[in-house]
């Protein structure tokens, strides 16, 4: 390096007198070592040469950092000779990420790893900052998280309503089943006890009415029925009850009447028509003896024949036919049982 001293033109050769390093009008040379004040840096236009490997080169934002550092509090960069000063605005350092804070505090070493700083506040709601939420990311799993739970809320509470629901019409569909029931189970008593009191009340009207009717004989047989079918009969079946017994059995007034008619009637023999106070008219046929005259009053249990065998038959019995209001001929076994009688 060249020292502050002027040029010399003089020339000089070493000699066998002169020591090495000494020149004619310099005097001796001597070790020179360069100092912090006696180097002053060179003013004007220079190279710098690009630093290699260096932190401070690795990134623009680095650099930019280091550059406001340099500049130093005073805000001016000094230009070259003969121009005036540039103003230089520095920047909020506050601004600063602190990624770039941790980097220039390192020395130009890479960011710092797992930190817990929040990578951007993007996408942050004013109710998730209410909630004490720094990171986007974890307000929006937050946020997801909420909703899901929702979600899942609301099916649940659907499920439960259509359950209480389902549970309440079929207790309604029970109670309506029961009561049902219940109105069936009472009208059927109902009707039972009902038919059980009318029943009642027939037989004891049936039992007080046959205080007033009387079985025509006694010791019997029943061997022909209303409606028999065959050829023994003109009208081609049976239009009276046959009560089978010996000759000369007594025959008793079934009720109380008057005798019209009493004698012999071709194919029914010997034959008595008692007709009741209702008109309805008792036919006694095939009886071997009358006892009673037409005109005569009878009442309940009087004898007004025996049983005989006259007319078309094949054995001995009375022939009783029921004729009411002296019309066509009736079932006597369905009468005598509406008269309280059963034979």
């Amino acid at each position: 390096m060249a020292s502050n001293r002027p040029a010399q033109n003089t020339s000089f050769a070493p000699s066998d007198t002169q020591p090495f390093g000494y020149g004619n009008d310099e005097g001796p040379w001597e070790e020179w070592n360069p100092t912090e004040d006696s180097v002053r840096p060179v003013r004007g236009r220079h190279r710098v040469s690009k630093q290699r490997g260096g932190g401070l080169a690795r990134s623009s934002t680095v650099l930019g950092v280091g550059v406001i550092a340099a500049v130093g509090a005073g805000g001016m960069a000094t230009a070259a000779p003969g121009k005036p000063p540039v103003s230089i605005s520095l920047p909020d350092l506050s601004s600063v990420t602190e990624s770039a804070k941790a980097l220039i505090s390192d020395g130009g070493s890479s960011a710092p790893k797992g930190s817990a700083t929040p990578l951007t506040s993007a996408g942050l709601t004013s109710t998730d900052a209410a909630q004490g939420s720094t990171d986007a990311g974890e307000a929006l799993r937050a946020r997801i998280m909420q909703q899901a739970e929702s979600q899942q809320d609301q099916v649940d509470n659907a499920a439960q309503e259509a359950a209480e629901a389902a549970a309440a019409k079929q207790a309604v569909a029970l109670a309506a089943k029961q009561q049902d029931d219940a109105e069936a189970k009472a009208a059927a008593t109902k009707k039972k006890a009902e038919q059980e009191a009318k029943a009642k009340a027939e037989a004891a009207r049936l039992a007080e009415l046959a205080k007033s009717y009387s079985l025509p004989t006694s010791s019997y047989t029943l061997t022909g029925r209303f409606g028999d079918a065959g050829s023994m009969w003109s009208s081609g079946y049976h239009t009276g009850l046959d009560f089978a017994a010996p000759t000369g059995t007594l025959i008793k007034a079934i009720h109380s009447g008057t005798v019209t008619e009493a004698g012999w009637a071709g194919a029914y023999g010997y034959r008595t028509i008692l007709t009741l106070d209702d008109g309805t008219e008792l036919w006694f046929c095939h009886q071997s003896s009358i006892s009673v005259s037409v005109g005569q009053k009878v009442a309940t249990g009087d004898v007004i024949g025996r049983v005989g065998a006259t007319g078309n038959v094949t054995g001995p019995h009375l022939h009783l036919e029921v004729h009411p209001d002296g019309g066509g001929a009736i079932d006597p076994m369905a009468w005598l049982r509406g008269k309280g009688l059963n034979p």
